[in-house]
């Protein structure tokens, strides 16, 4: 009977525990996390886009390529930006709170259209070398 009384104690200790939890840290804490995130990629895309403009117009998608690879740079830096702006914003205050839901909507959907992109250009085969053509390539590929 101690025992569970104990646990029921403890239950409720946890529980007041979360409720102190600062929302607002924790979606500090999340903002950032999404914005390395958004780091990664758009180091990945950065890469990518040196890549295709290297091989230029022997890919045989090179315009598609560079279209997609440009638009998802773009819409990185404007994902950025908003993660700032939304940072930025103390969600305990009410007035925040509705500019941050609204905010976060249109970075869920900035972030869907990015991940869209980047499956796309994935189907379309960046293929990553980091070694130079050899002489005999070039030739094969009629490059100086």
């Amino acid at each position: 009977m101690a025992q569970i009384a104990t646990s029921m104690a403890n239950a409720f200790s946890n529980e007041s525990e979360m409720k102190a939890m600062d929302a607002n840290r924790y979606a500090t804490k999340k903002t950032i996390a999404q914005g390395m995130l958004d780091i990664a990629l758009l180091t990945a895309n950065a890469s990518q886009l040196k890549y295709i403009l290297q091989v230029g117009d022997q890919h045989q998608f090179y315009k598609l390529m560079l279209i997609m690879i440009s638009l998802s740079i773009i819409l990185q830096l404007l994902v950025g930006i908003l993660f700032v702006v939304i940072g930025s914003l103390n969600i305990n205050r009410q007035k925040d709170q509705a500019a941050a839901v609204i905010i976060n909507d249109i970075i869920l959907v900035i972030i869907f259209v990015i991940s869209v992109i980047n499956v796309i250009i994935s189907g379309f085969g960046i293929e990553y070398s980091s070694r130079p053509l050899t002489l005999l390539e070039q030739q094969a590929n009629n490059l100086p």
